[in-house]
């Protein structure tokens, strides 16, 4: 079906073609407090659909970025020891092959709590990080990282440039799915880059998504999906140029690095890359036509065996108020007649609710207080990580149940 009322975020393009329908779901980092219990939350349709002219997949819903990023956003990314040593080793290859000293100028959008930048500062590399973000800027300042609290778009990087000069290095990690306004944010990396500079983005890869049925991936927060082909037509609008991949198979479910310059200079693996979506079918609607069937299929069976675990007087917790746990658990309808509780490790969850189902957040710690017969693994995408950290919880019988891209016990 033809979406024609509503315009495609990368092109303007009006055919965009619904693949998948998840219903209405609530903010997924919007977590509920104690006072909060009695109220209903607010809900938003999350309906994903495919742009013919340029491929991006995005959702067609735009909740403002001030409710999503501000409001509601609690995500640290300093919780994770597989995230920080990725972005260590990002930085070191970065300083190396880019020769960057106290002459040259990072600027990280999207720097959370200055997890990446501060890894330049032993180097002495100016760095500045751009992120609306008001805890997460705060937590960034008191590592010693500059933070510019605020969106990022064409009139920060004016902003910027003037204050500091031009960039060297632009880092954008896993942001870029959470713009609703793709071109004015392209725009501002564009117009914010030295002529010799380098842009490097991270987001998981819409390939992934598919074939691996991470369809809890999808959440308000992530206006889009993308794929090298959508990213390579959205630069190039800017006077830009995909030119080198690098694909993470175990981040984030999936995750590319694309590099991006003012000057084209595409190499191998990044035409092999471009190559592969042609050929996997990624760059027509037929290649998600039947991802909506398969979400359904994964649905009933989790529900079913955790049903059916229950039953048998299993008590059953989560691991991860994360986002993509809030899609998993509204979607499935996972409230706490059947997950007694969730943990996570990040204290300003802990003591929250999961919107819309309201389970309850603790401490990782209760899992050994409470030793429940299954665990499901909502932040999946850290699977390895949970499963070494949870080494005495799986000693004592525990089970992990891992729901993507086939729901299994472990």
């Amino acid at each position: 079906m033809s979406d024609s009322a509503i315009l495609c975020r990368s092109c303007g393009s009006a055919e965009l073609r619904t693949f998948l329908s998840l219903g209405k779901t609530p903010l997924a980092d919007a977590l509920v407090t104690a006072d909060q219990l009695d109220r209903v939350d607010p809900t938003f349709p999350l309906d994903v659909a495919f742009c013919a002219s340029c491929t991006l997949v995005q959702i067609l819903e735009e909740v403002p970025p001030q409710q999503l990023f501000v409001d509601n956003y609690l995500y640290f990314s300093s919780f994770s020891p597989q995230l920080l040593r990725h972005s260590r080793e990002h930085v070191e290859a970065l300083v190396e092959r880019r020769r960057l000293d106290s002459s040259s100028f990072v600027v990280e959008l999207a720097s959370n709590d200055g997890y990446l930048l501060r890894n330049f500062l032993p180097h002495g590399v100016r760095v500045l990080g751009v992120d609306p973000a008001p805890d997460q800027a705060n937590a960034a300042r008191e590592a010693g990282v500059e933070t510019l609290e605020q969106f990022f778009g064409v009139d920060t990087a004016r902003r910027i440039l003037s204050e500091h000069g031009p960039a060297d290095v632009i880092i954008a990690n896993n942001v870029m799915a959470h713009v609703p306004a793709l071109n004015d944010f392209v725009g501002g990396m564009a117009e914010l880059l030295a002529e010799d500079g380098l842009i490097t983005v991270e987001n998981p890869w819409v390939k992934d998504l598919v074939e691996h049925g991470e369809f809890d991936t999808i959440y308000h927060e992530h206006f889009c999906y993308y794929s090298c082909t959508s990213v390579d037509a959205l630069v190039r609008r800017h006077g830009m140029f995909l030119n080198h991949v690098e694909y993470f198979p175990d981040l984030h479910g999936g995750t590319l690095r694309w590099h991006i310059g003012k000057r084209e200079q595409v190499s191998p693996e990044a035409r092999r890359m471009l190559d592969t979506e042609v050929a996997a079918g990624l760059t027509a609607f037929g290649y998600y036509a039947d991802f909506a069937g398969r979400v359904e299929s994964i649905r009933t069976t989790l529900r079913s065996m955790l049903e059916e675990l229950k039953a048998g007087g299993a008590a059953i917790a989560a691991y991860g108020a994360a986002a993509k746990g809030s899609t998993m658990l509204n979607y499935v309808g996972l409230g706490t007649e059947l997950i007694d509780f969730a943990v996570d490790r990040n204290p300003w969850k802990q003591g929250r609710y999961m919107p819309g189902v309201h389970v309850p957040i603790r401490p990782v710690e209760a899992l050994l207080e409470k030793q429940p017969d299954y665990v499901l693994v909502l932040a999946w995408n850290f699977l390895s990580e949970i499963l070494d950290q949870q080494d005495e919880y799986r000693r004592r019988g525990g089970q992990f149940i891992r729901p993507v891209p086939t729901p299994e016990i472990l």
